[in-house]
């Protein structure tokens, strides 16, 4: 059995000089890899009480979000860019290393009290996320935590999470 960061192909140089991206691609194709990422973000939160809800940003959020949410019994809400919700939504900017972007969810996602689980594949900054636990919050839900499958600890995204137990299953430093 291959160890769950062995999925993981890193790209130098890409999106820009510098910067080394992180695929999850081979992670998702492989069938034993993806339950692997599942049932490990399964475990990794199963102290934190019952979800009602997981939040998960497009798109990749949405690959690990889904699964997760059918093993959990729990709903799963898009978190989408601006214009790909149909129905009434609510939103919150938030800042980009250059620049700002704008996360929706649908105005009826998220009931007061509902307990919501942040989900995305990638911690980074943190600011997605962050973004994420806003729209949970304005809407009365309460978050349990943030789940990732992994972490650019370097990053340092832990701290735009303060207050929250915060769960990865890969860590990535210093490359």
């Amino acid at each position: 059995m291959k160890n769950l960061a062995d999925y993981i192909r890193s790209i130098p140089d890409f999106p820009k000089p510098g910067i080394i991206f992180r695929d999850i691609t081979p992670l998702i194709e492989n069938p034993t890899g993806l339950k692997e990422a599942v049932d490990g973000l399964a475990e990794a939160i199963s102290t934190w009480g019952p979800i009602d809800k997981i939040v998960a940003p497009e798109a990749r959020g949405f690959v690990f979000g889904a699964p997760l949410a059918l093993r959990l019994g729990a709903g799963l809400v898009p978190a989408r860019k601006p214009g790909k919700l149909p129905y009434k939504t609510v939103s919150v900017e938030y800042a980009l290393e250059y620049g700002t972007n704008t996360l929706e969810i649908h105005l009826d996602s998220i009931k007061p009290g509902d307990r919501v689980l942040l989900l995305d594949d990638l911690l980074a900054t943190g600011g997605t996320v962050a973004a994420c636990r806003k729209l949970v919050e304005g809407q009365g839900g309460v978050p349990v935590g943030c789940a990732f499958v992994i972490e650019l600890v370097d990053l340092k995204g832990r701290e735009a999470l303060a207050g929250l137990p915060v769960a990865s299953l890969i860590e990535f430093e210093g490359e």
